[in-house]
């Protein structure tokens, strides 16, 4: 079968391997019908950060057909459509036995130490999977995932009214301002320097877009304060700015990958009461954001940059890290259920 696989950094490369045998107990088989391409995705490709086996099939977006079920596996059948929690925790430290298995002391993730999605066929441990209406498009149910990343940055935020701030109209950013255009009893704002991007957005969701800038946001506020943000662009220097923005007491949560790090005088937060929140993949969100799928349809579907193949995705990979996308996330389709 034909499968993504990460060699090291800048090295990914499409190739046949063997299609997967009868899974183990416990696990299942995955005839993979689409998959995301994510931010840590490219994060990963470009610094190796988060290489801890290789080569290694990437891509921890994905929904699929079970086509084969391991020993002791209940909860699903053949042909039920899944999709997969990222998280591939060890169920046994303090933490996970906490149910905080998004800080898991050996936490890693599908596509990294095991391997994922991008591939027309996949195995994976049956306790990560969360079965979704068949009704519900593939392609949407791939965005499950990055979905329950958004709501949990989103619970993360303190409960305001008046104005929240969302830096970064990426895959991340603009789900967050969707479901905060659901939620937030006040207006949301939207900044990214990518217009076409922001300008989508702004038009699914309601938001108002802005430009990251004291005046052009207190012009956009009629001078009113704004005390929650969310920065979803990875810049530390647009986290910088943000610092300055939000208003004493508020709050900023984080939930982009950086690259780099920021110079930062701690007195600024302390004087100012500025809480950081960080945001690291999600908590128990999962099932609600599979549960809200169909309701979100439509709008997670205009959201949708393009559909490629999996031959396509090198040359995916370089488009997006250059900037050029339009629309927020590229779906990786396979042309049929492989062993389904």
């Amino acid at each position: 079968m034909k499968a993504v696989r990460l060699h090291g950094p800048g090295d990914l490369r499409v190739e046949e391997i063997a299609a997967p045998g009868a899974p183990e107990p416990g696990w299942v088989t995955i005839a993979v019908e689409a998959a995301g391409i994510c931010g840590s995705d490219l994060h990963n490709f470009r610094t190796g950060q988060w290489i801890s086996r290789s080569p290694s099939t990437a891509g921890h977006e994905l929904a699929g057909l079970v086509t084969a079920l391991g020993a002791g596996v209940d909860g699903f059948s053949v042909g039920d459509r899944v999709v997969a929690d990222s998280r591939f925790w060890c169920g046994e430290c303090e933490r996970c036995r906490a149910g905080r298995r998004h800080l898991c002391l050996s936490l890693g993730f599908v596509g990294e130490v095991c391997d994922g999605g991008f591939a027309e066929a996949c195995v994976l441990p049956a306790r990560l999977l969360h079965a979704v209406d068949p009704s519900v498009d593939a392609r949407i149910a791939a965005m499950a995932e990055p979905l329950a990343v958004a709501l949990h940055a989103v619970r993360r935020l303190p409960k305001t009214g008046g104005f929240v701030l969302v830096a970064g109209c990426g895959p991340i950013g603009g789900l967050v301002a969707l479901l905060l255009s659901r939620s937030f009893d006040g207006t949301v704002l939207v900044a990214d320097r990518n217009q076409a991007r922001r300008a989508l957005v702004a038009r699914v969701t309601g938001a108002r877009p802005v430009e990251l800038e004291r005046d052009a946001l207190a012009a956009a506020t009629g001078g009113a304060p704004v005390f929650a943000a969310v920065e979803a662009t990875g810049s530390v220097a647009v986290l910088g700015e943000m610092l300055d923005i939000v208003e004493p007491g508020g709050a900023i949560a984080l939930v982009g990958i950086f690259h780099g790090r920021l110079d930062l005088d701690p007195n600024r937060l302390v004087e100012r009461e500025i809480a950081v929140l960080g945001c690291h993949a999600f908590e128990d969100e999962l099932a609600e954001a599979v549960a809200g799928l169909g309701e979100l349809s439509a709008s997670l579907s205009e959201l949708v940059d393009r559909e490629i193949g999996l031959d396509e995705v090198p040359a995916a990979y370089d488009r997006l890290l250059a900037g050029e996308a339009t629309g927020l996330k590229t779906i990786i389709r396979m042309p049929r259920a492989v062993g389904a």
